[in-house]
């Protein structure tokens, strides 16, 4: 993606595995399994990615520097050695940023609109 180092929101709009898994990394490093772990319990069940989907995913997330493999292990002993951890780097952050403030307007839109409650009306906290 041409000026991605530069322009977060170049890279927008994120597919939504895209986005699942940066916010899954968003707190800290994650094993594949692990990812799909967090966005299933983060989204009740309602999003399952499965293994090409994700690992498709991370691939190019790798490729667009969102991503890079961690070289820690947290516990060796307890760790299958061929596990890949990942993690966000600094772009991979902006991405997930310029993305969440993209959904968040459409979100105000919908509410203007009538689509969504507004915060702060009666039964209208989001």
């Amino acid at each position: 993606m041409k000026h991605a180092q530069h322009d977060p929101e170049g890279m927008l709009p994120l597919t939504p595995a895209v986005f699942h898994i940066l916010l899954a990394l968003a707190d800290g490093e994650r094993h594949g399994y692990g990812i799909m772990q967090e966005v299933a319990a983060r989204t009740d069940g309602k999003l399952r990615m499965g293994p090409g989907t994700l690992y498709g995913s991370i691939k190019r997330m790798l490729a667009d520097g969102l991503i890079a493999e961690s070289g820690e292990r947290p516990d060796p002993v307890l760790d299958d050695e061929r596990r890949r951890y990942y993690r966000l780097t600094d772009l991979g952050l902006r991405v997930a940023q310029a993305e969440a403030r993209r959904l968040a307007q459409l979100v105000r839109v919908a509410q203007i609109k009538q689509l969504l409650p507004q915060p702060g009306i009666a039964g209208g906290t989001i």
